[in-house]
């Protein structure tokens, strides 16, 4: 009624976007959620102002970041120079969500080299502003394309990079540790992923949405085979998780070369193609992290359906795009080289280092050793790795991320980036070895 008396107006209605069969379910769960922390990755070299404090001349080394453009070169002038002619022959009005046609070219074309055998080509190419936007863009797509729910698992290995725990967690999903032996670097295996499966089927409704795969991995530095790699996909979808996120963010920054797409493409058949979700980016290869670019490669609709939710998003800017596009010109192996070059000469030093004091590490490639460093801790009675990251940082002049940071299963493990000059290296694990000795 209106407030004369009369009927309301078709006009003075409220009106709802869609069908009363399409609202959004009513969900409490917020009130019940944990609350997110922040990222302490962030946190860490705070602790080496206590040391500048007691030792202002004293020299320092931050060995926890995983930001080449930090601790080396990144992305160099030229390669900026280029972008920005780019840019300005591009101009500044706004593009498609999915970024720009030629990104898309350049990654197909010049970057990946897409076999047409693998029936992927430009239209299963999406940019977005940096490697965290990927994701939880790929998050959403595994929850409404996978299970048509929120509140399912998604599965990463048993010590993941932080913001593994917490980025599905934002948008709706569950995290689930995969199990895994310390012995064998927690890889993932597939009677693992069978047992995620089995166990989610168990809550009595909830299922697993998404399974990811990191290679190179972080925190660890652990690498598996592209052929374990096809396995592992292979065994997670036919244990029927919809979707496999493989995140090779870190797979340039290698002994090894950079993974082979069309390989790995050409080894599944088309419809498990359709069920897969490959990230990569330039922020390590480049050390580009305040560049702020990356992309996804999937299936068409999956793409589409993420075009679709990022017009009313996030959409990329094109100079992120552009210092792409620069560097897959460049070619891309020389625009990544003063990251890859000084990378993998640190990593020889690590594990000449790792070998001389007998230390137990994982070191695959990409920047990380993951280091134990349980003795010692035992020895001066901590109870797990943010007691000696807090040692070495504030004494000792050195950062690193305690692994228990990562979860509760890396809590004897510290992870050690190498993205360093060699020669800084060298003595960043020599400070380390004096700072143990010190406990």
């Amino acid at each position: 009624m209106s407030e004369h008396g009369g009927m309301l107006a078709h006009d003075d209605r409220p009106a709802l976007v869609v069908r009363d069969a399409e609202l959004a379910g009513v969900d409490p769960s917020p009130s019940t959620m944990c609350t997110i922390p922040g990222s302490r990755m962030f946190e860490i070299r705070d602790a080496l102002a206590v040391y500048r404090k007691a030792d202002p001349s004293g020299e320092m080394f931050d060995a926890s970041q995983g930001d080449g453009g930090a601790s080396l070169p990144g992305v160099g002038a030229e390669l900026l120079d280029a972008a920005h002619e780019l840019q300005k022959a591009h101009g500044s009005a706004y593009d498609q969500p999915f970024g720009t046609d030629l990104f898309r070219r350049a990654m197909v074309e010049e970057y990946w080299k897409l076999d047409a055998g693998t029936g992927w080509g430009a239209e299963n190419v999406l940019a977005c502003q940096g490697g965290r936007d990927a994701l939880l863009k790929a998050y959403d797509a595994m929850s409404f394309l996978g299970t048509g729910r929120r509140g399912d698992f998604v599965v990463t290995s048993r010590v993941p990079w932080i913001s593994y725990n917490w980025g599905p967690y934002a948008v709706g999903a569950n995290v689930m540790l995969a199990p895994g032996r310390e012995a064998d670097g927690w890889a993932l295996t597939p009677e693992g992923i069978a047992a995620c499966v089995e166990l989610a089927g168990r809550t009595g409704w909830r299922r697993v949405c998404g399974l990811v795969i990191t290679n190179p991995d972080n925190p660890t530095g652990r690498t598996q085979p592209l052929e374990r790699q096809v396995e592992l996909t292979r065994a997670a979808l036919a244990a029927g998780v919809p979707f496999v996120l493989l995140d090779w963010i870190y797979h340039w920054v290698s002994d090894e070369g950079p993974t082979d797409l069309n390989a790995f493409l050409l080894a599944l058949s088309p419809a498990e193609r359709e069920r897969c979700i490959v990230l990569d980016g330039i922020t390590k290869s480049l050390g580009a992290s305040n560049v702020r670019n990356a992309h996804l490669l999937a299936a068409k609709p999956v793409v589409k359906f993420m075009q679709n939710r990022a017009s009313h998003g996030v959409i990329p800017s094109f100079h992120s795009q552009a210092v792409a596009i620069a560097a897959t010109r460049m070619p891309f192996a020389r625009a990544c080289a003063g990251i890859v070059g000084p990378t993998g000469e640190s990593r020889k030093v690590l594990r000449a280092f790792v070998a001389e004091k007998g230390l137990r590490a994982i070191l695959g490639q990409g920047y990380y050793a993951f280091i134990e460093v349980g003795p010692w801790m035992d020895r001066a009675g901590m109870r797990d790795s943010a007691a000696i990251g807090s040692h070495l940082a504030e004494r000792f002049g050195l950062a690193v991320v305690p692994g228990v940071y990562f979860s509760d299963f890396g809590a004897r493990w510290i992870r050690f980036s190498y993205a360093l000059p060699p020669a800084t290296a060298a003595r960043a694990a020599a400070r380390l070895w004096d700072a143990l000795e010190a406990l």
